[in-house]
């Protein structure tokens, strides 16, 4: 049996080299030190990660602060400038609207002041045929005026005949215009050459054609819709002096006529 006053080497013994206690604890230091360096190390580590993440957080918050800030500056300029642009434009659009119906009462003027002159016209056209006719039924009168008519047969041939010719210029000029393939210059030179024509012709003069003429370019602006095939369809002022020169062109026959008479040219036979 063991004896607890003598117990025997398996018991716990000091140690017989005198070191004492204190060996023992020298590989728990060794253990310690690594231990806390570690830890140390870790805590060091992660209190700058946290204060590296704080940053980048906060940088991320200001570039991100700064960006809207851009942002919204950006887009209120944006908008400030849709806003003005569009006021600009609404500005415009009332301007050529209002321009637009200036046109309109203008040429609506126009046709009426033509109208009223093509009914004198016409009503001079039909008293100037009564005195044709009471002339011819007079006897040697009558027989003067028919061959003064007839005297001013090819002057009026040549009217009409340039009147035509005037006529499909203009069907074809406002074609040009009314087109949204043909470009402006070549209606632009349409326009010059007609004018060129009328002032070399001496019935240009006599009927006042070129001033007729830029009357129509500038206020003619009437076209059919854009299925529309038939040119003749377009224009609207331009067909009212088209008849108005026609009875111009008759009047003017009939004037020339009763001067040729007054002035002694025909003679009766």
């Amino acid at each position: 049996m063991n004896n607890l006053n003598d117990p025997p080497r398996w018991n716990i013994q000091p140690d017989p080299r005198g070191r004492g206690a204190g060996d023992g604890n020298q590989w728990n230091y060794a253990l310690l030190v690594p231990m806390l360096g570690l830890a140390a190390f870790r805590w060091i580590w992660t209190r700058e990660s946290q204060r590296e993440i704080e940053k980048v957080k906060s940088q991320y918050a200001q570039d991100v602060s700064i960006i809207k800030s851009e942002m919204e500056a950006k887009y209120q300029e944006t908008l400030t400038e849709r806003r003005r642009a569009a006021a600009t434009l609404e500005l415009e659009l009332e301007r050529e609207r209002q321009r637009v119906e200036g046109y309109k009462q203008a040429l609506i003027s126009q046709s009426q002041r033509l109208m009223a002159e093509r009914k004198q016209l016409q009503k001079e056209r039909e008293s100037l045929e009564e005195e044709k006719q009471r002339q011819i039924k007079s006897g040697a009168a009558g027989t003067v005026l028919h061959r003064a008519l007839e005297r001013e047969n090819d002057w009026f041939k040549r009217a009409t005949s340039t009147l035509k010719e005037l006529e499909g210029q203009l069907v074809e000029r406002q074609n040009a215009y009314c087109s949204i393939t043909r470009p402006r210059a070549q209606r632009l030179e349409m326009e010059r050459n007609m004018l060129l024509k009328v002032v070399k012709e001496p019935i240009g003069g006599e009927l006042d054609l070129e001033s007729d003429l830029n009357d129509i370019f500038k206020r003619d602006n009437y076209c059919a819709d854009l299925l529309n095939m038939d040119k003749r369809k377009n224009g609207s002022l331009m067909w009212v002096y088209l008849k108005y020169w026609q009875l111009q062109v008759t009047v003017q026959k009939h004037k020339r006529a009763e001067e040729a008479i007054l002035g002694g040219k025909i003679q009766p036979k």
